[in-house]
């Protein structure tokens, strides 16, 4: 099975991540992995780390296993369209176009196919994304080995299609959201005495140590809230501060945002 070769149609922020997280997992040989992208930057950003480069989609198609489309949502259409031909029903279909169905996908390309529609965050590069994962009914067969692939790049989940719009913004979205509050706290580290960089590395371990608490104990977060916020504490006043603020609230409305913005789409 880990034979296989992986072409990845799209290598840009994520399909380059992808393609950069499977050379460092080892999960199959770096010959077994294939990009094309008509950007010339981006194929030379993966034939410097040794990924090959094909000339067209449909050569990578022609010479692939396993297929990862990780193109803009507006071009998914064409590209199924010119590389249709070579699809055949060996062949495992894998979709990180966010807005585009499992239904929509077996329009395209065939209800012979079996197809997988994934959704992992750009952590997939330091193979520690959250990926979720659905797909279609010819595809159980594949089911074992595109969850271990997965698996290699970090943790995986599965979710029922209709989860997909909603796991888009938790996870992929999630990674720029986490980031702005790391960004945020490092301008108040500044503005409170460090210098940038110290407040960098300050913010990231702290952020760190916060998901390791809860991923490795499970406890909710208001728990572990609770152990530092003592009466009349330093920390409980500044919570309180950031919420008469409005910080859960624009962080929940924002959520809505993006989500409403993908099911309009």
């Amino acid at each position: 099975m880990k034979n296989k070769k992986i072409a990845i149609i799209g290598a840009g922020n994520m399909g380059g991540a992808i393609a950069v997280g499977l050379l460092k997992s080892g999960f199959v040989p770096v010959s077994n992995i294939l990009v094309s992208d008509p950007k010339e930057e981006n194929i030379r950003e993966m034939e410097a780390i040794g990924i090959t480069a094909c000339e067209s989609n449909n050569i990578a198609v022609q010479n692939a296993d396993v297929l990862i489309l990780a193109v803009k949502p507006y071009h998914i259409e064409n590209v199924i369209k010119d590389i249709k031909l070579d699809l055949t029903p060996d062949k495992i279909l894998i979709s990180v176009v966010a807005g585009v169905g499992i239904n929509e996908l077996e329009k395209m390309a065939g209800e012979s196919i079996s197809i997988f529609r994934v959704m992992p965050n750009t952590a997939i590069a330091l193979q520690e994304s959250l990926t979720c994962i659905s797909s279609n009914s010819n595809a159980s067969k594949h089911k074992a080995f595109i969850i271990e692939m997965f698996n290699n790049l970090g943790k995986t989940i599965e979710i029922p299609e209709e989860l997909m719009a909603a796991a888009t913004v938790l996870s992929s979205c999630g990674i720029a959201y986490a980031l702005r509050y790391i960004r945020a706290a490092m301008q108040g580290g500044v503005e409170i005495g460090f210098t940038a960089e110290m407040a960098q590395f300050i913010t990231a371990q702290t952020v760190k140590g916060a998901v390791e608490l809860i991923l490795q104990t499970g406890n909710n977060p208001e728990l572990e809230i609770d152990k530092v916020t003592t009466p009349q504490g330093i920390t409980i006043a500044g919570l309180n501060e950031m919420e008469h603020k409005g910080f859960s609230s624009s962080l929940i409305q924002g959520m809505l945002a993006s989500y409403k913005k993908i099911k309009n789409q």
